[in-house]
């Protein structure tokens, strides 16, 4: 099955922060918070995702205040955060929501996502994954981390399904 049908059974989106929704840079701030760079288009698909029903999650290995205030502002309300085995993450968030795996959409882009990506129904990552994600991809994106990967396949996925607003 191309990823394309793959696309219409998706309820659930859940991304990995640096690398996907930021491009991968981390800004050191003299107090020493880390400080990221995030697409407004990527919030936006998330937003609208949400408004029709979609589950969203994060699960990153990342942390910081400012992930915590980005995602409450987005209203996703599974946010797990300095995950060290993003797969528990994924039973967890499985577990609570009683989802199906081939209905999950996963997009890292490197190889702390690979065991994750191996257990969902579609897994995406951005063009500038490193090549082991790449290499197990159903979709690569056209677009970078940080900049619209996110809403391509949030797009995608809701053009599929008769749910995108014009």
């Amino acid at each position: 099955m191309n990823y394309k049908e793959k696309l219409n059974h998706i309820k659930t989106f859940i991304f990995d922060v640096d690398g996907v929704l930021t491009d991968g840079r981390i800004l050191l701030h003299p107090s020493g918070e880390q400080m990221r760079s995030m697409s407004v288009k990527d919030g936006m698909a998330i937003r609208e995702a949400i408004k029709k029903g979609y589950l969203v999650a994060i699960i990153s290995g990342g942390k910081s205040q400012g992930l915590i205030e980005r995602f409450k502002h987005l209203k996703v309300n599974d946010v797990y955060l300095a995950c060290d085995d993003k797969k528990d993450a994924l039973s967890d968030l499985m577990h609570i929501h009683e989802l199906d795996s081939q209905s999950i959409l996963y997009m890292g882009d490197d190889i702390n996502d690979w065991e994750i990506m191996k257990e969902v129904g579609l897994s995406t990552c951005p063009q500038d994954a490193v090549p082991e994600i790449k290499a197990i991809a159903d979709y690569i994106s056209h677009k970078n981390g940080g900049q619209g990967c996110v809403r391509d396949v949030i797009e995608q996925t809701l053009k599929v399904q008769g749910k995108w607003s014009n």
